[in-house]
């Protein structure tokens, strides 16, 4: 079990923010370093926990998720506003049987999926998503009218797999990122996929976004490529993360006239109030 972490508003999470590692784990000066616990993941959880109907708020980790195919179709967790999992091995009908049986949840915390998840959030009161250290083959927002925060940060994608985030129907959506701008990661939004030369209309659009973080390789062109495109779908950010991803296989970086004929961008030219950089 972990208690759940701060969740923050109006700011992408960072080490500098509350997620700094324990120093008692990083063997500094004055402290006993220690081998990390060995966990089971072998271990399910009993289904008679799920029946818990007066849970408000859940944290597990780590546990091997019961098949929610045997579960009683009354099956309902009216009360839960906050879910929080930790190393949780579970398959994606599984989460969206919990998702579409809690009709409060306001919060989901995923941290430390290592397996293949596609996440799919249909729920009429979800506001706030984070996802930290997860590979999920896809993050799907269906319909999440109420949606807030999509916070995704530390992901990770095994040679040969790609990400894709898709945004469909969340017109409260405010706070984005990291989304990660390389060949390895797609951005959908409605039914386009958004890649260098992709025409804006208004359905490639998502004017809800007040504040977004892109992770960009900036000595990979094609990567470079992307970030007028990406930011065109974004007309209303006001607050700007930009991080500089990291690689070995440099191609070379655009120029300034590359960047000039780009064109113009509208976040950029009269709405960015806040522009932040990091790890350049």
């Amino acid at each position: 079990m972990r208690p759940p972490q701060r969740l923050l508003h109006g700011r992408v999470p960072c080490p500098a923010h509350g997620l700094a590692p324990d120093p008692r784990r990083q063997g500094y000066p004055g402290t006993r370093p220690r081998q990390p616990p060995r966990w089971p993941l072998d271990v399910t959880l009993p289904d008679t926990f799920l029946g818990m109907a007066t849970l408000t708020r859940l944290y597990l980790g780590p546990w091997k998720f019961p098949d929610t195919a045997g579960l009683p179709s009354a099956t309902c967790f009216r009360n839960l506003c906050e879910l929080g999992l930790c190393n949780v091995i579970m398959e994606s009908r599984d989460l969206d049987f919990v998702l579409d049986r809690s009709p409060v949840l306001e919060t989901l915390c995923l941290e430390g999926n290592l397996f293949r998840l596609c996440l799919r959030l249909v729920s009429q009161s979800l506001r706030c998503v984070q996802i930290i250290v997860c590979f999920l083959e896809e993050i799907f927002v269906v319909n999440a009218p109420r949606l807030e925060r999509l916070i995704q940060s530390e992901g990770c994608t095994p040679n040969g797999t790609c990400n894709k985030v898709k945004i469909g129907h969340a017109p409260k959506l405010h706070l984005l990122g990291y989304l990660e701008l390389d060949q390895r990661h797609i951005l959908e939004v409605g039914n386009t996929i958004i890649k260098a030369g992709t025409g804006v209309s208004p359905s490639t659009m998502v004017p809800s976004v007040g504040i977004l973080a892109l992770e960009v390789r900036f000595e990979v062109r094609n990567d470079s490529k992307m970030v007028p495109d990406v930011l065109r779908c974004f007309p209303n950010v006001e607050t700007l993360h930009i991080k500089s991803g990291k690689t070995d296989q440099s191609t070379g970086k655009l120029n300034l006239k590359s960047w000039h004929e780009s064109g113009t961008i509208e976040c950029i030219r009269s709405r960015i109030k806040l522009l932040v950089f990091h790890d350049f």
